[in-house]
């Protein structure tokens, strides 16, 4: 079977739950909780756009390299991740998620936030759209994304878990 035609996936257990890591190409392209809410319209959309379909082997080396960096986010080593991404969606997604990227560790935005930095300040909904359809959980981190009020909203990989990690940085929101 040809790299190309593949999306090699691999399962991993960190402190607040199982993911699921994908890499295509020399790129991840999947980082998501293995019971998050949206996983079904995720990895359609990953194995249509793409042309490509899940194949469970060992390893590689961005799998690896993505692994290594979730363990020392975990375990306070590192605050950034460095593993090289491919986003797979809409230019609007595309948008919002690397919007997200620049959301430093240990703090909050809103989703109004990111809409306004995008220059439309009436697109929160599909801002909050965007970032539940994100294949990139904690390295594109969705998680810091807020209620306009402060109130915790919505994550694809509960609530509980937006809560562990948004304590683990350090942010002030409950």
């Amino acid at each position: 079977m040809k790299s190309r035609d593949s999306i090699f996936i691999k399962r991993y257990h960190f402190p607040c739950g199982e993911l699921m890591l994908g890499s295509y190409g020399e790129k991840l392209c999947l980082c998501r909780w293995v019971d998050c809410k949206n996983q079904r319209l995720i990895d359609y959309r990953l194995q249509r756009m793409l042309s490509a379909r899940f194949v469970e082997k060992g390893t590689n080396d961005v799998i690896e390299l993505a692994r290594q960096q979730l363990n020392d986010y975990f375990w306070n080593k590192s605050r950034e991740f460095n593993v090289p991404l491919l986003f797979i969606g809409t230019d609007f997604q595309k948008n919002v998620w690397n919007e997200l990227l620049m959301i430093p560790y240990g703090t909050t935005v809103s989703y109004g936030d990111i809409a306004q930095r995008l220059g439309d300040p009436e697109s929160a909904r599909a801002v909050a759209n965007a970032c539940a359809l994100n294949a990139i959980n904690i390295i594109v981190p969705c998680h810091r994304i807020i209620g306009i009020n402060g109130n915790l909203k919505g994550y694809s990989g509960g609530v509980e878990r937006k809560t562990y990690l948004l304590d683990m940085e350090g942010s002030n929101i409950h």
